[in-house]
């Protein structure tokens, strides 16, 4: 199965094309695995974070770069940012399922859970 994530824009009704993300490893000292920008769809363009054979159990964490991607969309935002990142530690429990954790952000808020 492996690991995605999708992201939403709630402020304009769209994914969130061109957000930077980054993705790491958190069990002992963070290591960064992947970092990359959101494509048209609010996806990774490479599909799957990690696969079935690279996801392990563990705890992760998904840095959106959140100010960044508002900013260059003409948001105009207050400095400092109330969201600069949203940062989300999860655990993988069973890397035989498939654990998608999917993002609902705007310039103050977001939302997340482990979809499907």
């Amino acid at each position: 199965m492996g690991l995605s994530t999708h992201v939403l824009d709630t402020m304009h009704g769209a994914p969130a094309a061109g957000m930077r993300v980054s993705l790491f490893a958190t069990t002992g000292d963070a290591v960064l695995l992947k970092a990359f920008v959101l494509n048209q769809d609010g996806r990774n363009p490479d599909g799957l974070l990690l696969d079935s054979t690279t996801l392990q159990r563990g705890s992760y964490r998904l840095v959106f770069e959140v100010a960044g991607y508002f900013k260059a969309r003409g948001v105009a935002l207050p400095e400092p940012n109330f969201l600069n990142q949203v940062n989300l530690d999860f655990g993988v429990a069973d890397p035989a399922q498939h654990y998608h954790v999917p993002l609902l952000v705007s310039p103050w808020s977001y939302s997340t859970y482990r979809g499907s």
